[in-house]
C-alpha cells in the first residue's frame, strides 16, 4: 500500500485561499522503466498545476538504495522492494491542492511511498553534512629496542671528567 502523509497543517478551516510553500518527496518503483520514469513525475507536476500551484524547485528522480524492504501491490502481487527512484519538488499552491496531492499519490500504484509537508521558500538544496570520522586504531606494533646498559665501572675522575665536557662542548 502507498503510504503519505500531509504534516504540519492542523488548521480547522478547510483554508483552500491560503498559499504556502510545499514540498514533496516521493519514491518511484524500480520497476518502472527508466523512460517512463518522466511520465510519472509529469503526473505529479500535473496534478500540482491543474490546481493552480506553482514550481520554485525540484530534484530529478535518481535510484536510491532504500534502508529497508518495502512491499507494493503492482497487479494482483505483492512485491518487495529495497530500492527505488526517489525525487522531490517544492511548490506553492493552496491546502486543497496539497491535499488533492496527497490523494493522487495515494492512488497512483508507480509511487511506492510519497509525503507532502509544508516548508520554507529558502533552504532549497540541502546542505550536506560532511561525516565525522571515526578513530582507526592503528594494528602496526611499535618495536621496542633494548635500553643500554650502565657499564660496571668504577668512580670516574676529575681528569677523565673534564675531558669528557671538553669534548662534547667542542663539537
Amino acid at each position: 500500500m502507498v503510504e503519505s502523509e500531509v504534516i504540519g497543517e492542523k488548521e480547522t478551516d478547510t483554508g483552500g485561499d491560503i498559499v504556502r510553500i510545499y514540498e514533496v518527496g516521493y519514491t518511484i518503483v524500480p520497476t518502472v522503466k527508466e523512460e517512463d520514469i518522466e511520465k510519472t513525475v509529469g503526473s505529479i507536476r500535473t496534478e500540482i498545476e491543474k490546481s493552480g500551484g506553482s514550481f520554485i524547485a525540484e530534484g530529478a528522480p535518481s535510484m536510491t538504495r532504500l534502508s529497508y524492504t518495502m512491499s507494493a501491490k503492482e497487479g494482483d502481487k505483492r512485491l518487495e522492494h529495497d530500492r527505488g527512484y526517489f525525487g522531490w519538488i517544492k511548490f506553492e499552491a493552496s491546502i486543497d491542492t496539497a491535499r488533492a496531492l496527497e490523494a493522487a499519490l495515494q492512488r497512483d500504484e508507480r509511487v511506492l511511498r510519497s509525503i507532502v509537508f509544508r516548508t520554507v521558500r529558502e533552504d532549497t538544496r540541502a546542505k550536506m553534512k560532511a561525516q565525522t570520522l571515526r578513530e582507526v586504531k592503528r594494528t602496526d606494533t611499535i618495536k621496542t629496542t633494548r635500553r643500554r646498559t650502565e657499564e660496571a665501572s668504577g668512580p670516574v675522575s676529575e681528569e677523565e671528567l673534564e675531558k669528557a665536557i671538553q669534548d662534547i662542548t667542542t663539537e
